[in-house]
């Protein structure tokens, strides 16, 4: 308002200053203006109040707002930290609870412990008892048995069953000395047609006939109820054609035929004699 009345004066003075008419026309266009710029500054400025005024009562609102927001949450906040504290407290007595329960199997444990490290060491000292006792019964089952081992290899059976384990291997040497070995300890034994045959198989297979001959003659002199008689007929006539003997081969194959015409070594006699020139 200050303003406007000093413009007032100034006009005035500027209008006393005038002379035309003009210029007072001029001057009091110009006062309207700043008039009217003053009423419109004013107006903007009543208007800045008024907004200036809701702005803080907004903001005076909003505050408010916050600090019950904050006011809320502190009270939740504190609710979930004593309810915190109740399950802790719970907690707490059922962890004292459960190592009370733990403490005694443990107790239990510990001399259940102790018991079986007793029985393991009684344990112990019987096995250790045991095995002295299976060492003397094994070091005695060893001697019985390497007893009877001896006593079976002296056997006559024994003898002669090792002879032809030679034999059938291939070492005919050892086995003639098995079954020669068995003819003198044994020499009426019910064997002893076969063990004379073998020996004359073994001079056979090494193409010693003259030796074989004879072997296979002590089997048909000396055991004519034999078995073996018969095979040994028909090696001993196969040794003299061997050895270009065909009359004694001739005649030793016609004995075989008469005497055993129903024997399977009968029907190769005659084949051979059908060979022998």
């Amino acid at each position: 308002m200050k303003y406007m009345k000093i413009m007032v004066l100034l006009a005035a003075s500027f209008l006393a200053g005038c002379a035309s008419q003009s210029s007072f026309d001029n001057a009091r266009n110009d006062i309207d203006s700043i008039k009217t710029r003053l009423f419109s500054i004013d107006r903007d400025l009543t208007k800045v109040r008024e907004d200036s005024k809701l702005s803080v009562a907004e903001i005076e609102k909003g505050f408010k707002d916050d600090v019950s927001a904050v006011r809320k949450m502190s009270a939740d906040i504190q609710a979930t930290t004593d309810s915190t504290k109740s399950e802790m407290q719970a907690l707490n007595g059922k962890f004292d609870d459960a190592a009370t329960a733990i403490k005694k199997p443990a107790e239990d444990l510990a001399r259940y412990r102790e018991d079986a490290d007793k029985r393991i060491v009684a344990l112990e000292e019987n096995i250790l008892k045991l095995q002295v006792v299976l060492d003397s019964l094994t070091k005695k089952m060893a001697e019985l048995a390497k007893v009877k081992k001896d006593e079976t290899a002296s056997t006559p059976d024994s003898l002669y069953l090792k002879g032809l384990d030679s034999l059938k291997a291939g070492d005919v040497v050892a086995a003639r000395d098995q079954f020669t070995k068995f003819l003198d300890q044994n020499p009426k034994h019910d064997l002893a047609a076969n063990a004379h045959y073998w020996i004359g198989e073994t001079y056979y297979s090494e193409k010693n006939y003259e030796p074989a001959i004879l072997s296979y003659q002590e089997v048909i002199k000396s055991y004519p109820g034999k078995d073996k008689v018969v095979a040994a007929m028909l090696k001993q006539a196969m040794a003299f054609e061997a050895i270009k003997d065909s009359k004694s081969a001739k005649f030793v194959l016609k004995k075989l035929v008469e005497g055993f015409p129903k024997s399977e070594e009968a029907k190769k006699a005659k084949d051979l004699l059908k060979e022998i020139k």
